[in-house]
This record gives C-alpha cells, structure tokens and sequence, in this order.
C-alpha cells in the first residue's frame, strides 16, 4: 500500500481559494478527489500548474493541446473532471492513490494520438494524466543508450539522438508529434523495422507505476510484465514513465526515394509486382506504398496514385543498382532519389521540410484532423483484380482525404518469434495496411459518411487479409472490433474478441499478467486487457 506523509493544510486552504475564483464551489461532487490531491501537492505555485479543473481557463487549451484527432474535440465529447500535468513521479503516485480512493478512472495520455481518444476520453467519471511534463531524454552514445521519458514525442528524441551523432538512431515510427508512451506499449515500427524490429523488441529497460504505487524497474517488475509493457497496450498494467532504449547504427548517408505511377501509368500492377517483392529485399532496405485520390492530367477529374516510397541504408548508387535488378518495374531513376542523412530522413518520411530538424521540436507543425483508422495484414499477394477493386473505392466521395499505408515486412521481423512480445505479427505477412480516412473538424457532423466508408474498404478486403483471426494493429485501435464493459465485468471471452486479432494467443498471457499485477482492473479503457476475475464478478454482478 501507498504511505504517505502528514501534510500541510495550507496547500489545500491555496487550492480552495484558486478554485474558488475559478468558479468551482466546495459543493462539487467531485470536491474530495481534489481535497484529497491538494493535500500531496506541494504549495500554491504546483496546484496551479498541475490541476486543470474545467472552470479553469487554461483548461481547454490544456486538454485540447495533445488532441490529434479533433473527431474527439466536440461540445459533445465526454471530458475530464480533471486534467492533472504532474512535475514529479510523487504528482502521479498522488495521481493515482487519489484516483482510486474516490472513484475515478484514470486516462492516461503521452502524446494524444490514439485513435480512439481512449486516451483522453472516457463515457465514466475521469480523471486525465498528462505526462507533458514528462519529456526528459538522456543519450549515452558511448554505451549506445538512451532513457526517455512517456511524454517526450518522438521528434523530441530523434533530434536528441541526432544532437549527439549522425552514426546512431532509433526504429520508432515516421510521425514526429506521437508520444513515445503510448507507441511502445504498442510495439511501434518506422523506417528502420526491417533491419532492427519494431521499437519495442529495443527496449532494455523501463521505470513503471504499478497500481499500489511502487516504482518498479525491469529487475522488480519482473521478466512477464516487462514483457506485456512492451507492446501489450497503454493504460493496462501500471503507468510507465520512462524507457531505456538500446541505440541501433546508421550509416552517415542513408538514400531515400519517391515514385508516383497512377492509375494511368499502371499503379495497379506495378503495386501487384511490389507484393511479390518487396518483402525479400534485404533488410538494409524500407519500402512503403500510399494510395491516395489525386488530380488526373484531365482538368476536373479524379484518378488513384500509388506512391512507392523507400529508404536504403547505403548510397545512391547501390539503391538504383537493387532495385533496376529486383523491381525493374518501378523505373526508378537517380532523379526519384536523395542522399541525406538519418535524421534528415526523419523529416523526408514525416513530410516535413528538410530545411532545419528544430521543425521536430514543434507539436504543432501538422494540421490536426478528425479520422477513423482500421488495420489489415496480408499473407498473400492480392490479385489485380482485387487491387482495381480497392483502387476504384479510393475514387468515391468520401475518400478525398483518405490513405491506405502499405510497408512491406520481412527482414528482421520474419526472425523475431511471434511471442517474443505481446505483438504477434511477424513471420508470414507480406505487409501491414492501414486505411485512415480523414475530414475536417467543420465537418464533424457528417463524420457518418467517412467512417461508413471505412467500414465499406474494410469490409470489401475480407477476402484478401489475415483470416481466423483477422489481425490489427493494436496502435491503430478500432472499436469497431469489439469493446469492453467499461464499468462493469468484462468477461475472458467477450474481451477475447478483439484481443486476439491484435495479440493472437500472446493474448491469454497478456491477461495472466493483467490478473496478478492488478486484478481489481483500475487501469482499464474501452480495450484494455482485463483480468480473469474482475471486483464486480467477486460482487456476484
């Protein structure tokens, strides 16, 4: 159990007049989590600057700041009681103890970019912990390691990593604006997962909350929930705040190329060559494919481009020679390529400009869209005819801000077992697909259409994806998978119904390790893992 000291009242008297001009009365329901938390927090100059409360006038701009998908920014959305940005581990341990004394689920966010707002949005009483203050990174070249911290964004760390050396980087993913939290307890993969896996096979380390408040490292928490941690979903087993990540080599140059064939130039079957392909290309080599609408050559018209787009871990010369011998196809030329840097590729891949990497210091540097995202992964070539049918859906309406994102696997991952972590996807797939459809926020109201059309592409490749289960990508959440009795007992067998497609059998470990580290299931969402005996089935409910 958590202990704590005997405290002042005086932070709780500051608290009570800050409150109190915001507009919040001591006859609020929820007056005792706050009472509660005053009292761990230091003075005045912390409460204000950790509790966000919703009369406070820095509470929306705190809230909305890390929302990246503004399908959950509307009057309607479910907010927080309270937003808690804790300075220091003793702020989230309060956090946490205060949460679970008075009746609050906790909603954890790094970054703000999961998908489903479970991050930050919840149908029951909660209480959100944003871990912004949670940034710090530390790079031991010599060692070839790295500590960052839950809220630190992976921009944040690549351009650490790059501030150090232009010989080492990281296998994490291509949006610099993600939270590092929640995409390692994902798994993770970029640019570099053929070569070195997904982020999470490089974690080495990890300092965690558990749910009785204990700071536990890899050697406390022991070997099965560091393994569950590492690629088992966020918000599940305790809170992570920070990871010890193992440095992998890059060489100097590295060569980054584009081609764009659309409907016209044989996009179809060029795309269904690159599936025969692309994953038997030595693993010094990422290729990705983007299918998205665009401009036809015929003014007032639409067509469907195929973007091929890849990155060698070697010079200019060498990718041409490889891919004229292996993909002659693609007719890639010199002028398709650039040589540059790893993190100049951070910035080519992240759809940035390539004049200064401070752009990845700026969480603000992409527009913010509402979006619906489902995930796909293929074990066998699609036929042309399928592919037309695909490509001709891309053509309607509603996909006019719509993407299918297409990296090829093999390499490494064909060598990493399918247990070795909770994410299970590695040997036999050809490539993993996500589909995001996107609309503006003035556009929320006719969200209907564009997640029906999801729906609609989803549905239309059934017969050419992973089957018994259908697999997904556990960062890309989607309810339309199933979901969990939010506050209530969520059975081995209903949750069990989304947890295999994105965890296959390392889903009955996964709730093994649920069971003993918390099995009252505090922390919880919409598709956590849950224990095999929750409290309400205890009650009999």
């Amino acid at each position: 159990m958590m202990k704590f000291p005997q405290f002042s009242m005086l932070p709780f008297l500051m608290v009570v007049v800050m409150l109190s001009l915001s507009g919040t009365t001591l006859s609020h329901p929820h007056w005792d989590f706050l009472h509660c938390l005053s009292l761990r927090l230091a003075n005045y100059s912390t409460i204000s600057k950790v509790i966000y409360v919703q009369n406070n006038p820095s509470y929306l701009s705190v809230l909305n700041a890390s929302i990246h998908n503004t399908r959950f920014s509307t009057p309607a959305t479910p907010k927080p009681f309270a937003i808690i940005t804790p300075l220091k581990t003793s702020h989230v341990r309060s956090t946490l103890y205060c949460s679970k004394k008075h009746g609050f689920q906790l909603r954890i966010r790094s970054g703000g970019h999961d998908v489903e707002g479970l991050s930050y949005v919840s149908e029951v009483p909660f209480v959100i912990l944003d871990l912004l203050n949670f940034r710090a990174i530390k790079i031991d070249t010599k060692n070839e390691v790295a500590w960052v911290q839950s809220g630190a964004t992976l921009g944040e760390l690549y351009y650490a990593i790059a501030a150090k050396t232009n010989t080492l980087a990281f296998p994490a993913g291509m949006c610099h604006t993600v939270g590092a939290g929640g995409h390692f307890s994902g798994g993770g993969y970029g640019t570099l997962f053929r070569k070195y896996g997904l982020a999470a096979d490089n974690i080495i380390d990890a300092r965690m909350i558990d749910v009785n408040g204990r700071i536990l490292d890899r050697k406390s928490m022991g070997e099965d929930v560091f393994w569950a941690i590492r690629g088992g979903g966020g918000n599940t087993f305790g809170i992570v705040l920070a990871w010890k990540l193992k440095l992998v080599p890059v060489p100097a140059v590295v060569t980054v190329f584009t081609v764009n064939k659309n409907l016209e130039q044989n996009a179809t079957k060029i795309f269904h060559r690159w599936q025969y392909i692309a994953h038997k290309l030595p693993d010094d080599l990422f290729m990705n494919v983007w299918i998205t609408k665009v401009n036809s050559s015929q003014v007032g018209t639409k067509t469907v481009q195929a973007t091929f787009r890849g990155m060698l871990l070697g010079g200019v010369d060498e990718l041409i020679t490889l891919i004229q011998d292996k993909f002659p196809e693609l007719g890639l030329a010199e002028e398709n390529c650039n040589e540059m840097s790893w993190i100049e590729s951070v910035l080519y891949f992240g759809g940035l400009p390539l004049q200064s990497v401070d752009i990845l210091l700026d969480k603000n540097a992409l527009p913010t869209l509402s979006l619906k995202a489902k995930s796909d992964y293929v074990k066998e070539p699609i036929p042309e005819s399928g592919i037309e049918g695909l490509m001709s859906m891309f053509l309607e309406e509603e996909a006019d801000n719509a993407v299918a994102m297409i990296p090829a696997f093999g390499g490494k991952m064909d060598e990493i077992p399918e247990n070795e972590l909770p994410y299970p996807h590695r040997a036999g797939n050809l490539f993993e697909a996500t589909y995001i459809v996107q609309w503006t926020k003035e556009q929320n109201a006719e969200s209907g259409k564009y997640i029906s059309w999801s729906r609609r592409l989803y549905s239309y490749m059934t017969p050419y994806v992973s089957k018994s289960p259908r697999e997904a990508y556990v960062n890309y959440r989607d309810l339309d998978l199933g979901i969990n009795n939010i506050n209530d007992y969520t059975s081995y067998e209903q949750a069990s119904i989304w947890g295999f497609k994105y965890f296959k059998n390392n889903f009955k470990r996964l709730v093994q390790v649920k069971t003993k580290v918390d099995p009252m299931n505090f922390f919880r969402n919409e598709q956590s893992i849950p224990p095999l005996l929750s409290p309400w089935k205890k009650k009999g409910n």
